[in-house]
């Protein structure tokens, strides 16, 4: 904002100027004021408001299976797969995400595609900080003139060295504050659910490497589980299980296709098949058979039943007030795995609590660290 000085305190205002050059503001303009002599105009900035004009708050979720970045103002600006390719002997980074992911299982010997997470946590540290700094500049952070502040988002019953190792990496990847939030916490509050009333909700995230399973209440997780069963499992399931009847291997890719296009976990379902190819381990030759749904469900039941125990655990540890609470409001589903066909039907058999899947499921963790943002200076001012 500008103000017009008048002519008659033209010396006053030079005199202040001064004062601020040789660094006695107390007498003088206060810190962060400027003068335009030329026009006799006082310019004052807020210091605060001008570092937030020119630096970001950027979310993110650090997903096993895809990476995801909100950006506060923007919305979700990237959603990519966790993947990176490099050149073995240089360590040459050649691509970072969907790209890098087209070349799984197709690479020469001299470029291996990496997954740099596994299990929800940072497998490979240097890895994980250049994917991380890719996709931060390629959502404009160069462009930025200071370093983001940073929410990240976590499972839920990580160690200390695991956190320690997702903090790092993301400072290193350029963030000027680091905050990580649990993963579950973020999905709610994504998904829409109102987490701060004291009552309760429940929300299953099923994500890449980890299905995270929490009550909260009053703005903060009551009781909580996670376990590394999740997408990632559900596509070597389904890998195994094909071995063993058809002695034919697929890759990562071709099972998750099976499990998207005709997966289901529940024997009311969908009845589909479809055609897959792969190598014969008997021949050594190329080879096509035809998969059905039924088959998939038998190959995914030990993993899906995992998800369901753990349900039934927390909820076994959720006070009483709250467990009617969550009978009145359901359960509910985020992550890519909420899509698995019949598990949404599945869990409500099990657990006797109607089971809902949110809108958007696979964005419910970074659309929360978008809400979360709006709040992080109350976040950062407690801690």
């Amino acid at each position: 904002m500008a103000y017009r000085v008048p002519m008659s305190r033209r010396d006053n205002t030079a005199r202040g100027i001064r004062r601020v050059r040789t660094g006695r503001f107390s007498d003088g303009l206060k810190s962060g004021q400027a003068f335009d002599a030329g026009w006799h105009a006082l310019i004052i900035f807020e210091l605060g408001d001008m570092q937030k004009m020119l630096g970001k708050d950027i979310g993110i979720d650090l997903g096993t299976a895809n990476v995801s970045i909100h950006v506060k103002g923007k919305g979700v600006v990237l959603d990519e797969p966790s993947v990176v390719a490099i050149e073995s002997e240089s360590k040459r980074v050649l691509a970072v995400g969907e790209e890098a992911r087209r070349m799984v299982g197709r690479t020469p010997g001299n470029i291996v595609a990496i997954r740099p997470l596994k299990d929800g946590v940072i497998a490979d540290f240097e890895i994980t900080e250049l994917m991380l700094k890719s996709f931060i500049n390629r959502v404009g952070g160069r462009k930025w003139y200071s370093r983001p502040r940073i929410l990240i988002c976590a499972p839920t019953n990580i160690t200390s060295v695991e956190q320690k190792a997702i903090r790092e990496a993301a400072e290193r990847s350029g963030a000027k504050e680091v905050f990580l939030e649990e993963e579950p916490k973020a999905a709610a509050i994504g998904a829409g659910m109102d987490i701060f009333q004291p009552s309760g909700n429940m929300v299953v995230d099923i994500g890449g490497g980890t299905t995270d399973v929490a009550v909260l209440s009053m703005g903060d997780i009551v009781t909580a589980s996670s376990i590394k069963v999740a997408g990632d499992k559900f596509d070597s399931e389904i890998m195994k299980y094909i071995k063993n009847k058809y002695k034919l291997l697929i890759g990562e890719r071709t099972s998750e296709d099976i499990k998207i296009k005709i997966g289901s976990v529940h024997p009311d379902g969908r009845k589909e098949s479809m055609d897959i190819r792969g190598r014969d381990m008997v021949t050594g030759l190329p080879q096509t058979v035809t998969i059905r749904s039924e088959e998939v469900r038998e190959a995914l039941w030990d993993s899906v039943m995992s998800v369901v125990q753990a349900a039934k655990a927390v909820l076994e540890r959720t006070p009483p007030e709250l467990s009617a609470d969550i009978i009145d409001r359901g359960v509910i589903l985020t992550g890519g795995g909420a899509l698995l066909d019949g598990l949404d039907a599945l869990l409500a058999d099990e657990l006797k609590v109607p089971v809902l899947i949110a809108e958007d499921p696979m964005h419910c963790v970074v659309k929360g660290t978008g809400i979360m943002l709006e709040n992080l200076d109350k976040v950062s001012s407690k801690g």
